[in-house]
């Protein structure tokens, strides 16, 4: 009987052993990016230019917005010469907070809390070749072509639905007054 019971035991250390093996594997597969090969990847995918570029987008998004409250008021030069200050201010906020000295840091915490080292490696190299190269290149140009399509597909869409709606307000305005009676 003896013998069972060690063959029970060493079986188990041997399963024990090999589960703590695979489980250091998959630990070492799935090991967090180091700040260079992030640094790398941040400077292949070219993020701070990018983040560059959305600034000019928000500031034109902040200026419509300015627009917008006051559409339609008549404003003092004093009021206006106040706005156009808050506007600039409000872009300078903006900018710093923006700014790649304060964003590098969150890209860096948030690309180690989202990919493994692999593929921040795998990621680096796709955009250091000649093909993530032209991706980036030719992205702007993508997203201009497809907003066109899209807008061209949602016209006949837009136009369906006011003629729907014209429908709809055709139909209650008949039903209005037999409401009445």
């Amino acid at each position: 009987m003896p013998q069972p019971r060690r063959l029970r035991v060493r079986l188990a250390q041997q399963l024990l052993t090999a589960a703590c093996l695979a489980l250091c594997t998959l630990t070492a597969f799935a090991a967090p990016p180091s700040d260079a090969d992030i640094e790398r990847l941040l400077k292949a995918s070219r993020a701070e230019s990018m983040l560059n570029a959305i600034l000019p987008q928000m500031e034109a998004m902040q200026r419509q917005q300015f627009e917008q409250l006051t559409a339609g008021k008549p404003l003092s030069a004093e009021q206006k010469a106040d706005v156009d200050r808050i506007q600039s201010r409000t872009n300078e906020i903006v900018r710093e907070s923006l700014a790649w000295e304060q964003m590098r840091p969150l890209y860096i915490d948030v690309y180690k809390q989202t990919f493994t080292s692999e593929e921040v490696k795998a990621m680096a190299k796709f955009y250091e070749s000649p093909a993530g190269k032209s991706l980036l290149d030719k992205t702007p140009l993508l997203m201009q072509n497809l907003m066109l399509a899209i807008q061209q597909k949602m016209i006949p869409m837009l136009e369906a639905l006011q003629a729907e709606l014209k429908t709809v307000a055709e139909e209650e305005a008949k039903a209005a007054p037999a409401k009445k009676k």
